[in-house]
């Protein structure tokens, strides 16, 4: 095309052509890795065995137990409950606290506690922070929704603050420039902006909190993790292969529902259209033309 430049290309070099340095650094990298694997005792021997038991380990699981569903059932609601209460109280706490860590909107003094809180809250496992406050408020599910929150804020805070601050400066000055308040200025000029990745980053806690849900229960908070752990202890392991059922079948309902959430609120698509397969007219791409 006339008026566009282009640059002469090489048909010799090679697109991942690595640098000394960057080979160096490759091969210490494998050289630490079969080190760490001697030091940790990996063995060919103990991995052969491995197998062996997970085969016997598997045959016990099968069929799944049907019986005590009310237990199950019990468990699953609670967990259910925990991971949507802490997702909830997560992101609530979580919008301010980046908003405050922003570096691009707030001084100096508001973005360094912020984010210092945040750093905080991601510092610890979900499981070790359970374990604090099971040994603080007992055993049970606030437990387990504090402990999740907590997880929440750390993960969902970081990413909320990192998005805010990639937005575009322009549109905030200009909401600026009309006289609104801060408020407006993160409502009509902020939020828009990043209002697609929150909701991504929203429905990804969800999922993540439905499976922390399982483990915090282990440590006693609540949940069906400790109707999990006590399976094992008792070896009803055709009980927990049921409970492993479950618990991916809950996962993979997240995952659906995410998807749903998304579309009606990112392509304002009603959830009765979610089920129709219906094409709308010139929906069928054109094919690309050569413009020579």
């Amino acid at each position: 095309m006339a008026g566009v430049s282009t640059t002469a290309i090489d048909h010799n070099a090679k697109p991942f052509a690595l640098s000394f340095r960057a080979k160096l650094g490759l091969v210490l990298v494998v050289a630490y890795a079969v080190f760490a694997a001697s030091q940790l005792g990996f063995s060919w021997d103990r991995f052969e065995a491995g197998l062996g038991h997970g085969a016997r380990f598997l045959g016990r699981m099968f069929p799944p137990s049907i019986e005590r569903l009310d237990v199950l059932w019990k468990g699953i609601a609670e967990s259910l409950e925990i991971a949507v209460l802490a997702s909830t109280l997560g992101i609530l706490l979580s919008l301010p606290l980046s908003l405050l860590g922003a570096r691009n909107l707030m001084p100096v003094w508001a973005t360094w506690p912020a984010r210092t809180v945040i750093s905080l809250c991601r510092s610890l496992h979900p499981v070790i922070v359970a374990i604090i406050f099971v040994k603080a408020v007992g055993f049970g599910a606030l437990a387990g929704v504090l402990a999740l929150t907590v997880a929440s804020i750390g993960f969902i805070g970081k990413l909320f603050t990192e998005s805010i601050e990639e937005i575009s400066l322009k549109q905030v000055e200009a909401v600026r420039a009309t006289g609104a308040s801060f408020a407006n200025v993160i409502i009509f000029a902020v939020l828009p902006q990043v209002f697609a990745r929150f909701v991504g980053f929203s429905t990804y806690q969800l999922d993540s909190n439905l499976r922390n849900s399982t483990m915090v229960g282990i440590v006693g908070a609540g949940g069906i993790g400790g109707t999990l752990f006590s399976a094992f202890q008792r070896f009803d392991y055709d009980f927990v292969c049921t409970i492993l059922i479950c618990i991916i079948a809950i996962i993979m309902m997240g995952e659906l529902l995410a998807g749903v959430v998304r579309s009606i609120l990112l392509d304002n698509m009603s959830p009765a259209a979610l089920f129709r397969r219906t094409k709308k007219p010139g929906a069928t791409p054109r094919p690309i033309e050569d413009d020579a």
